[in-house]
């Protein structure tokens, strides 16, 4: 594959109170998820009340960071400063069953799939931190 595309140093991610353990995760290159302790259920985005059950407790669980494409879009226009030109936007499913948006990258837009295998990884920041991407697992590579 030539001259593959990545996102580089992207702009830092602005968190929430709600969110700020899934960043912290992410700092630390772990994918966390909300995992309500009534019913057992993921959510994303992260929230104070499970949409299930309407319980207030939950606990921050590592995730597998495996998932499948999606959806996914090539923006044209505006052009965004803070990312290179060619970037892929993706809607990721992960395993846990929570579908979260993110960056495609190490893949040519004419190369992706609706339910190719990704999985994360973590790339820097502009302010040094870290922010979730995927790219293709080797197996989808082989294809």
């Amino acid at each position: 594959m030539s001259d593959v595309k990545s996102v580089e140093r992207p702009a830092p991610p602005q968190g929430s109170r709600d969110s700020a353990f899934f960043w912290e995760g992410v700092g630390r290159e772990v994918l966390l998820g909300q995992q309500c302790t009534g019913c057992k259920r993921f959510r994303h985005p992260p929230r104070p009340l499970c949409p299930h059950c309407r319980s207030f407790e939950w606990k921050a669980v590592e995730l597998s960071g495996r998932g499948t494409v999606h959806s996914w879009v090539k923006p044209i226009h505006p052009p965004l400063p803070m990312f290179p030109e060619g970037y892929l936007v993706a809607l990721i499913d992960l395993e846990e069953g929570i579908r979260l948006l993110s960056n495609l990258c190490e893949i040519e837009p004419d190369d992706v799939e609706n339910g190719m295998s990704v999985e994360v990884f973590f790339a820097p920041t502009r302010d040094g931190g870290r922010i979730h991407q995927f790219r293709p697992t080797q197996e989808a590579r082989r294809g």
